[in-house]
């Protein structure tokens, strides 16, 4: 990279929040290939570990509510991308949105950085931001509050995002996939102007070497506008799906509209309900300022049928990079494991499964690493399927959030209603649950060799409960475990003999 008298420059370094996530996760790559550095801010290191380009970036541990870790965080840093919401996050979200947003506004100011980045979302013309739905006043209220940082900002405002994993595209998608006659709330005739997640990240990367005098916030969407209406019908056109039966009724109100939401998608409740709210308003865009400093090349901002069709793809060749589930759930469990130095004592259920297995260590790995989505979680699916459908009936995440590689895990992953805690390729997969619980659960499998060198499968479920709903919920499962884990430690072993033998050489 050079400057203007054509010496050479170091590139630009940047801050990623939010890495984990959806857009976070795909961003970093398309700086680093930019020729930028890129520092990326977890509260969770680890889980950034298995991602492919974990090795040209560097992590550091903070959270952006946390001013003593966002100081060093932010040292040296040119450009800062704010990429983090408390979407679902509980009542408070919004009071826990605006403090994150003033406390990285005041440190980012603090440490001389040039630019901040935020994607936020578009909000209705002629709305008042009192009015807006609680998701989209605070994603507004959090752009203000970091255009006044004092620091140049740009503020991207997006609608819809369209592309493989992303929340909207999946609601999209199952909705259409699964109903082929469907009633709907009224706000499926309401106009909303999709964009590419291509192109959302090609104005993030390129936001960062605006000048310093550009400071506002720029609407960002795609060539075409359309009713949720029109977008899957579309969908089904693109997908060759025959046309959809749609029939749009008033009565349903936000709330029945995410339990309707969450019937029929792997979207939770307490991410379909603001997506649901926020589906009530046109969100059109007035501008397109962007291209003075972004340009377009040709062909681009992609139609909705030509990203429709570019997630689709990513879909079928099972190249989903990110999802919307990969960051965590907010409140989900993060207490230390009953393993950790840290660990704190206290009540702890385990139901402990061993077996020999005829079969080799890799052979069972496969097995293991593979468990979940469509090949299910080998025992009793009935019981798996009612525990999910309750899990989703009282708010949680539900059995239905599938994987995001049919055959790789890496840490940090969703797994259904479960999230990758830790791999020893081919040794260990410990998952952490973030179904509803009275307390912490944990479920690690292991594909080891015994001290006479045959291959063992162990298993071990782990519950810390939390008070005598706690007690009282372990024992009143604890009858179902001789089926639940014991089926399925022996159907995974019998899977792992019954698969063929890989050819020499091949990959694990």
């Amino acid at each position: 990279m050079t400057d203007a008298q054509g010496h050479e420059t170091p590139g630009l370094r940047c801050l990623v929040t939010g890495a984990s996530g959806y857009i976070g996760g795909r961003l970093v790559p398309e700086l680093l290939a930019a020729g930028y550095r890129v520092r990326c801010l977890a509260r969770t290191p680890a889980k950034l570990r298995d991602h492919p380009w974990a090795g040209e970036v560097e992590v550091v541990r903070g959270d952006v509510t946390d001013a003593g870790t966002m100081a060093p965080a932010l040292q040296d840093i040119d450009v800062a991308y704010y990429l983090v919401h408390a979407l679902s996050g509980g009542r408070d979200f919004e009071h826990t949105d605006r403090i994150a947003a003033r406390t990285f506004a005041e440190q980012a100011r603090a440490a001389g950085v040039r630019r901040i980045v935020y994607l936020g979302g578009l909000t209705p013309r002629g709305v008042p931001e009192r009015d807006l739905s609680p998701h989209l006043r605070s994603r507004a209220e959090v752009g203000r509050i970091l255009l006044e940082s004092g620091v140049p900002t740009t503020v991207l405002r997006a609608a819809v995002i369209i592309g493989s994993g992303s929340a909207s595209f999946e609601m999209l998608r199952y909705l259409t996939e699964r109903l082929p006659v469907m009633v709907t709330p009224s706000w499926v005739r309401t106009r909303i102007q999709p964009v590419a997640v291509r192109d959302v990240l090609r104005y993030l990367v390129g936001s960062a070497r605006m000048p310093e005098e550009v400071s506002r916030a720029f609407d960002i969407g795609g060539p075409d506008v359309l009713t949720y209406l029109g977008m899957m019908r579309r969908y089904a056109a693109v997908a060759g799906l025959p046309r959809r039966l749609i029939l749009p009724v008033p009565v349903l109100t936000p709330r029945l509209s995410s339990l309707w939401i969450g019937l029929v998608t792997p979207v939770p409740r307490s991410i379909a309900r603001p997506l649901a709210e926020s589906l009530r308003y046109e969100v059109v865009c007035d501008e397109h300022d962007i291209a003075a400093w972004v340009p377009d090349p040709t062909g681009t901002p992609l139609s909705f049928d030509t990203a429709l069709t570019l997630a689709l793809q990513r879909v079928r060749d099972a190249q989903v990079t990110t999802r919307w589930s990969s960051a965590s759930v907010p409140g989900a469990p993060s207490d230390p494991l009953p393993t950790d130095p840290d660990w704190a004592g206290g009540s702890l259920y385990t139901d402990v499964r061993e077996l020999t297995v005829d079969a080799s260590p890799r052979a069972l790995w496969r097995v293991v690493e593979g468990i979940g989505g469509e090949n299910g979680w080998y025992s009793f699916p009935l019981a798996w399927a009612v525990r999910g459908w309750f899990d989703r009936l009282i708010g949680g995440v539900g059995l239905r959030r599938g994987r995001r590689d049919a055959a790789r895990l890496r840490v940090g992953d969703s797994l259904d209603f479960w999230r990758v805690e830790e791999i020893e390729r081919g040794r260990l997969l410990r998952l952490r649950a973030e179904m509803r619980l009275p307390g912490l659960a944990w479920l690690e499998m292991y594909a080891e060799r015994d001290e006479d060198g045959r291959t063992r499968y162990r298993q071990r479920a782990m519950f810390h409960p939390h008070g005598l709903a706690g007690h009282a919920y372990w024992w009143g499962v604890s009858p179902f475990h001789a089926v639940v884990f014991g089926g399925m430690a022996r159907n995974i072993a019998q899977k792992a003999e019954s698969s063929p033998t890989p050819t020499p050489g091949a990959a694990p």
